[in-house]
């Protein structure tokens, strides 16, 4: 009985380390500025807008609407619209 507590505790240990390793933020996401990301992600489909085309508001509908759809993580659109408020 204790062998298979032991082994189940570890089991889930290894699991729960490989899981959070597994759903950390990439390296080249965390080193770009939302600058970057944004010019990267946009332009693919879009003409870039100038950050004053739209409020701060819009462009938080708009970058979420676009989460989905480019395939965004939340911090590349975290910071996506932290550089549009930032410019607009």
């Amino acid at each position: 009985m204790k062998n298979r507590i032991l082994y189940t505790t570890t089991v889930m240990f290894i699991a729960v380390v490989i899981l959070q390793v597994s759903c950390a933020t990439p390296k080249y996401v965390t080193e770009k500025s939302g600058a970057q990301l944004w010019g990267e992600s946009c332009v693919r489909c879009h003409n870039i807008a100038s950050p004053a085309t739209f409020s701060d508001v819009q462009w938080d509908v708009a970058v979420k609407h676009m989460e989905f759809r480019a395939q965004l993580t939340k911090e590349e659109a975290e910071k996506i619209v932290e550089f549009l408020k930032s410019a607009n």
